[in-house]
């Protein structure tokens, strides 16, 4: 399957696609696939991570209603927790997600988060990247396991940390450096009323003890109601502002690089070790370098 047939063969082509380069993932198709889609960047990608509870659910699906009702289409990888007989996600995306299975403008996939910490999937940079040729949005909700959610940040444009009132979440947020990671804080289930003022005031504290964000933008701290559509076409107003940001400074491109290389660099690792590391280090990616033609040819050198 080639780009081209991807970008008109709808969701079935899509999924095919994903269970092809799951499948086989060094077949030379796979790599040319994957590479093609990565120089063809569509989408604006967004992270979401937060404790488990806080109601990333019911926020993607309020997302989801407001970016279609703009007009733009969206997949959406859902990171589950791992089942540990099947290995395959605990929760199915239909269970927590509520989509028109007849809508072609959204995409659902669920993957497993299997052994891995850092909130995502093994397939969720793939997945990503595929996506990002396709749709308007990308939207990844990662598994919520608190301190080890940082893994967002590598593969996100935007990264929206949702923290819930009333439950020690904005403690978490101070104690554990995830200050660091969000472009946009939330607290959901807003209609507490005073106990998500608390919070808001929590995070801004926290903020204001954090270092100075290098990118010179100003992380918002937005109160959100999934259930009663309050805030949400605030919040997507606060992630357009970030994109147009990243764009305005030119910094886009160079941060999908960036991350680009750090995948590519944990790819080795992991196939290879550290001394396989060594032997091909420095890992760099210039221009539209694809990471997965590069990985293709240290794996045939390093074999």
């Amino acid at each position: 399957m080639d780009l081209k047939t991807l970008q008109t063969g709808g969701k079935a082509a899509l999924a095919r696609a994903l269970a092809h380069v799951e499948a086989k993932p060094d077949a030379p198709e796979t790599v040319q696939l994957l590479s093609d889609a990565y120089k063809a960047p569509r989408a604006h990608v967004v992270g979401i991570t937060g404790p488990p509870g806080v109601g990333k659910s019911t926020l993607i699906n309020a997302l989801i209603a407001g970016w279609r009702a703009d007009g733009r289409t969206v997949g959406v990888i859902a990171v589950d927790p791992s089942s540990r007989k099947s290995k395959g996600a605990l929760l199915g995306d239909r269970t927590r997600l509520q989509t028109d299975p007849e809508d072609t403008g959204v995409y659902v996939r669920s993957m497993a988060a299997r052994d891995r910490l850092g909130g995502l999937a093994g397939l969720t940079v793939a997945g990503m990247v595929l996506m990002r040729a396709l749709f308007d949005v990308v939207l990844i909700e990662t598994v919520g396991v608190g301190q080890s959610e940082t893994d967002v940040v590598r593969v996100a444009d935007t990264v929206v940390f949702c923290v819930q009132p009333g439950s020690g979440d904005s403690l978490q947020f101070m104690k554990a450096g995830i200050a660091e990671i969000p472009h946009i804080v939330l607290v959901t289930k807003a209609d507490m009323g005073a106990a998500a003022e608390r919070a808001a005031a929590d995070v801004h504290g926290a903020l204001s003890l954090a270092e100075a964000d290098m990118e010179g933008w100003e992380i918002p701290v937005l109160q959100i109601s999934s259930m009663r559509k309050q805030g949400v076409d605030g919040v997507i107003g606060a992630m357009d502002r970030h994109l147009a940001h990243l764009r305005d400074r030119h910094m886009l491109a160079e941060t999908r690089r960036a991350q680009a290389t750090e995948w590519l660099e944990e790819f080795i690792r992991e196939r290879f070790g550290r001394e396989g590391l060594k032997k091909v280090a420095p890992v760099m990616l210039e221009g539209a370098d694809s990471p997965f033609a590069r990985l293709a040819e240290v794996s045939e050198a390093l074999a």
